[in-house]
């Protein structure tokens, strides 16, 4: 068994591809932070792993659960993986060998594949104003393989080589414990969405590197979970991230573009229509300061 990777999983009724997740990283440290689940997870896990720690817990959000699996680890790199997430044969020997020949990286992440073997774009770049508009307002739709119309979504890179990046998506991320021990572990006012987003960039501010690695490959479902019903956590993570890096008068913009892409939406889309009538109510109710406050 490698002891030298802490393999953590949060775990909310994830029962469809837990058992597939775990038996993925055997051989590592293997902890599952489970929040509350009600399908059989939490059986599985005691009568096919014994090996792996099961720490049950509330609901305090995804940063907070990889915390608790970080706090308790004893790996010098963590491999955090959603339950909905499996490795390839060979990525995670592959992440050690590149983390260990590249001190600098504090967070690694690999290439991320759909169950069908599609790709899922995984590499993002920090918010912005204007990068949001290019999402909310459509205006990537224009030229969507570009970085200048479509560059939140970094559209002009093909997720073919190896090269440092702002962040990347959390469903699978290699991190390097003395990074960590600098910066600090996920911020938990992030209760989901935009805590990665966060951490890379407390990480890169302290001078470490965030890399995209293609050599390493994770099969990610994608919201299989919370099934898309978090989207006004999604809505709040980037206000928080603008408050907390931008100040309040930013954040302020964001969400009156925020309220606007909404509003367009809502009117475009039916098939999600009361989601984004959802979102803009929230939007309108209040200032940033109160709906950061606000109950989830």
């Amino acid at each position: 068994m490698r002891r030298d990777v802490s393999a953590i999983v949060v775990n909310l009724n994830g029962l469809p591809y837990l058992e597939r997740c775990l038996e993925s990283v055997e051989g590592c440290e293997r902890i599952v932070v489970d929040h509350g689940s009600t399908d059989g997870s939490i059986a599985l896990v005691r009568e096919r792993f014994a090996d792996v720690r099961l720490i049950e817990q509330q609901n305090l959000g995804m940063g907070a659960g990889n915390n608790a699996g970080m706090r308790v680890a004893s790996g010098r790199y963590f491999l955090l993986l959603n339950s909905d997430a499996w490795m390839a044969p060979g990525a995670v020997e592959a992440l050690v060998h590149f983390a260990d020949t590249h001190p600098e990286a504090a967070v690694i992440g690999p290439r991320l594949r759909y169950p069908d073997g599609s790709l899922q774009r995984s590499v993002r770049a920090f918010p912005t104003l204007w990068r949001l508009a290019t999402e909310y307002l459509f205006v990537r739709k224009l030229a969507p393989h570009t970085d200048l119309l479509n560059p939140l979504y970094v559209g002009g890179f093909d997720h073919d080589e190896t090269r440092p990046v702002d962040w990347v998506s959390a469903a699978c991320l290699f991190v390097r414990r003395e990074a960590t021990d600098e910066v600090g572990l996920l911020d938990e006012a992030f209760f989901m969405f935009s805590e990665e987003t966060d951490w890379c960039y407390r990480f890169r501010q302290a001078g470490w590197s965030v890399f995209f690695y293609p050599e390493a490959e994770t099969v990610h479902v994608g919201g299989a979970t919370h099934r898309g019903t978090l989207f006004r956590e999604n809505l709040r993570g980037h206000l928080r991230y603008f408050a907390k890096h931008h100040g309040l008068a930013e954040a302020e913009r964001a969400r009156r573009l925020l309220l606007i892409g909404c509003r367009i939406r809502a009117v475009l889309y039916k098939a999600r229509r009361t989601m984004y009538r959802d979102g803009a109510r929230w939007l309108a109710s209040g200032s940033v300061t109160s709906l950061l406050g606000s109950p989830r």
